[in-house]
């Protein structure tokens, strides 16, 4: 029965023969010809083949309940678009019989099976030559009895689909009985009817939904006065609820695009059948029409991601999908006119598109990655309130768990491995990915910065995909954060600051995942207190060294450099302070004091004495591990380096007992300190904004120039106040020598001496002179009895004597030029860097720093910085061990 049916849809459908159409005068004639043929041939087949009688007799049933039926009419196309209706009705009420006659029929009995048996096909599946047959009753049904009818401007027009379009569009008129807007009803409600079957829905939907959605729009929502409304209020709200619940039975994503062409578009050229077809503008009413049923299908479960899947599926990945990416975030960033509320809009949308961040597939990755990231910039920079309060926080809310969580309600596990990668991974996409450093962005990272370095510590010492996010995030934020805001953070991530928003060492941990990720779990009580104070010790050794590796990486950033010089700020302030703390101490009346007083004097004199060590451990990490070009690459940053150690020679001058007073080790590091100074001021070209920048200078030098017991240091700091002062106006003939000595206050003395006895032959300024071989006391050995290695393998000697005696030997080659020490110049500066760790070895350096530097001059001026600073370190050291 259903091929009998389909034979005559087959007889109905067939097209015209050739020696016909030739006849014709036109194609509108020729079409008109072929639909009134085609329906006659019909009409007597089914009166006189044998074979179709039951499709006849199902036809006249189909015809005597359809209240639409208009009977015999002069008008051809729509008597063939009545019979096509009528066929297509007999076809769907055979196959909804078949079907009910096949589930209510009982299972063949189990001898009658076999394994090998395939399941009985139900009766509504189809050929592939039915479908055809039936794909093209359905192509004259839609072009013939719907798209003729639509308004203009009301889905994509048929001539701009294909030629046969054209011809159709000039063979129908509009002016017609029964009226277009009833045509247009009949033919729309049955295609609603055929499509209650599944398998032909399926043919419906898949080729004709624009159209379908079209008609239903037009009859349930076009405005028309009372008088010239084509349907009844109840028709209307029919197709109102029609469209409703097909908008919601079909795949999302198709409805969306639909939807979307129904909107209009710009104008485009482009041939009529391409893909570049114009669009029409669409009525005004349409238009709110869509826009509201497009948000109410984004505001549905997953209608972000159908929205997506809508305007990029298809897509291969070019320039043109990414800007689609970008139009896609615009509009899910934007709260529609239609929402009651943004904060429910903002509520229901942001969790979408954070689930957009982890799909797998790469293309599909690539893409949704892409909406999810800028959509998210985008919230954050127009919505920051919402964005903060429904994107960012649950983004982040595994990271504050690891802050926020306690041992009594996570006793075991507090963050799974899972939630942490996910949320570390969202991170990195967003904020690093994304690269857009908004203030909210960079304040919301910055609540969780803590977290993310101690979980970077932590994968430093095992193996975990999840180090190169963390380290990258770090340094993004480290980057383009302000420094006023950066240099707080390091302070706390160095342990220079109390801890905060961190993981709560005493209770929870890091430990390893089992997918190569990292999860947070309680900590067991540890019963060994020198194990734990270990512990304790080594991982804050361990995250000094972490942060001073990222600050490596920062290689075209001032910041390691303003945390260095922050760090001697501090150091100086304390040097300052130094006495006042001593005769605090010293006027305590422990006697007159209670135990709890006491004890709050001890704790917190343990507790400044531990702060002054972290930071000394901190300066002295820095300068080991980072170069000097990455500590001082400015001007200004050497200038306040400078400003820094003279603040700390300048401590105490006025007083008895001050602490640079008579110690030799630091008159050598002042020396090379202003050295240093000479060497920047007899640069050939200095720029006025460089000497602007030497004028914090001027006090300190001014107060060494007029109290320090040296007369040698208060010569050099009057004169290199001169030049300051002057911008280079005054320039004294012992800044040549100061720049050359580098320091050295024998070398100085010297020069000092000979100036005052009136020698002749004086250094022009501006000019480096060459120093004088020093005469060769006879205590020293021959250099030339051993080679050069051996005498640099005896300077890594254990024994101080045996060191000391080795370093001034080198020393002395390196001063005379000799051939080996030229041609090891690197080892000879490796040695010098390594024998800076006591005070004897030290002294030798400072001695010898000239002869090396004579020959050496470019390496030495860049290791110059970090020998002045392991100087200062080492005696503030020795101070506290006083």
């Amino acid at each position: 029965m259903t091929s009998e049916i389909l034979s005559a849809i087959n007889i109905l459908t067939q097209p015209l023969g050739a020696a016909e159409a030739s006849a014709q005068t036109s194609q509108q004639e020729a079409l008109h010809a072929a639909l009134g043929a085609n329906k006659s041939v019909l009409l007597e087949r089914l009166r006189s083949d044998g074979r179709l009688q039951r499709a006849a007799r199902m036809r006249d049933e189909a015809k005597g309940e359809a209240d639409w039926y208009g009977g015999e009419t002069d008008d051809v196309t729509w008597s063939f678009v009545q019979e096509c209706l009528l066929l297509l009705l007999t076809l769907t009420r055979h196959l909804t019989e078949e079907l009910k006659r096949f589930q209510e029929a009982p299972p063949p009995s189990g001898s009658l099976r076999t394994p090998e048996m395939a399941p009985p096909l139900p009766p509504d599946v189809l050929s592939v030559s039915q479908q055809k047959t039936l794909g093209a009753a359905l192509q004259f049904v839609v072009s013939l009895g719907v798209c003729p009818y639509l308004s203009a401007g009301v889905g994509v027009p048929l001539g701009r689909r294909s030629a046969f379009g054209s011809v159709v569009e000039k063979l129908i008129g509009r002016e017609t009985s029964p009226p277009a807007g009833r045509r247009l009803l009949t033919t729309t409600r049955v295609l609603l009817q055929v499509a209650e079957r599944a398998t032909l829905a399926t043919l419906v939907f898949s080729r004709h939904l624009g159209d379908v959605m079209a008609a239903l729009c037009q009859l349930g929502y076009e405005p028309h006065r009372e008088d010239r409304r084509p349907l009844s209020s109840e028709e209307c709200r029919w197709c109102k609820e029609a469209l409703r619940n097909l908008l919601g039975k079909v795949y999302q994503p198709i409805v969306v695009k639909e939807l979307l062409v129904l909107q209009g578009g710009p104008k485009q050229s482009g041939p009529a059948g391409s893909s570049r077809a114009a669009l029409g503008s669409a009525p005004a009413w349409l238009r709110r029409l869509c826009g509201q049923l497009l948000s109410e299908r984004l505001m549905q479960p997953s209608g972000v991601q159908a929205v997506v899947r809508a305007v990029l599926e298809g897509g291969t990945g070019g320039d043109s999908d990414w800007r689609k990416c970008d139009a896609v975030a615009r509009i899910l960033a934007a709260c529609p006119q239609q929402s009651a509320s943004a904060d429910g809009y903002f509520r229901l949308v942001c969790p979408q598109i954070l689930d957009l961040l982890h799909f797998r597939d790469k293309l599909t990755a690539q893409q949704f990655q892409r909406v999810a990231t800028m959509a998210a910039l985008s919230m954050v920079q127009e919505r920051p309130a919402f964005a903060q309060q429904y994107l960012l926080a649950p983004l982040l809310a595994p990271l504050h768990r690891c802050i926020t969580a306690s041992a009594e309600d996570h006793p075991h596990v507090a963050v799974e491995e899972s939630d942490l990668t996910r949320c570390l991974e969202d991170v990195y996409k967003i904020w690093v990915v994304g690269n857009s450093p908004s203030p909210t962005l960079l304040a919301a990272l910055q609540d969780v910065l803590p977290v993310i370095f101690t979980l970077f510590c932590f994968t430093k010492r095992s193996v975990s995909h999840l180090r190169a996010p963390c380290q990258e995030i770090l340094l993004w934020f480290l980057k383009l954060s302000e420094t006023s805001a950066a240099l707080p953070l390091l302070r706390q991530l160095s342990g220079l600051r109390e801890r905060r928003n961190d993981v709560a060492a005493a209770a929870f941990h890091f430990t390893a995942g089992g997918d190569g990720g990292v999860r947070l779990v309680c900590r067991q009580a540890c019963s060994d207190a020198d194990e734990e104070l270990y512990e304790k010790l080594s991982g804050e050794q361990w995250r000094l060294e972490c942060l001073v590796q990222l600050l490596a990486q920062l290689s075209d950033s001032d910041l390691a450099g303003d945390f260095f010089l922050d760090l001697l700020q501090e150091l100086t302030g304390w040097a300052a302070a130094l006495d006042e703390e001593l005769k605090d101490e010293e006027q305590v009346d422990v006697a007159a004091m209670t135990l709890l007083e006491v004890e709050q004097q001890l704790l917190g004199g343990a507790e400044r004495r531990a702060e002054k060590l972290t930071l000394l451990q901190a300066l002295a990490v820095m300068v080991e591990s980072l170069e000097q070009e990455q500590l001082l690459r400015k001007t200004s940053q050497v200038v306040d380096f400078m400003v820094s150690l003279l603040q700390r020679a300048c401590v105490g001058l006025d007083g008895a007992s001050a602490p640079g007073v008579g110690n030799l080790v630091e008159s050598q590091t002042l020396s090379m300190g202003m050295g240093l100074v000479a060497t920047l001021l007899s640069a050939p070209q200095i720029s006025a904004e460089d000497y602007s920048c030497m004028s914090k200078l001027l006090r300190p030098l001014e107060a060494l120039s007029q109290q320090h017991p040296d007369v040698v240091v208060q010569e050099l700091a009057s004169n290199l106040r001169a030049v300051i002062a002057t911008h280079g106006a005054f320039r004294p003939e012992s800044l040549a020598d100061a720049a050359r000595c580098r320091g050295n206050p024998d070398e100085m003395t010297k020069s000092s001496k000979a100036r005052s006895e009136g020698r002749s032959q004086q250094t022009p300024v501006g000019r480096f002179p060459q120093r004088p071989s020093p005469p060769s006391s006879s205590g020293d050995p021959d250099p030339s009895n051993k080679p050069l290695s051996d005498w640099l393998l005896e300077a890594c000697d254990l024994d101080v004597p045996t060191r000391a005696v080795a370093l001034r030997v080198v020393t002395r080659m390196v001063q005379r030029r000799h051939p080996e020490a030229v041609q090891a110049q690197e080892k000879v500066l490796t040695v010098r860097r390594r024998l800076t760790d006591s005070f004897i070895t030290f002294l030798l350096v400072v001695q010898g720093y000239q002869g090396i530097s004579s020959a050496l001059p470019g390496p030495v001026l860049r290791s110059t910085v970090r020998l002045v600073s392991s100087a200062a370190n080492f005696t503030l050291k020795t101070q506290r061990r006083k």
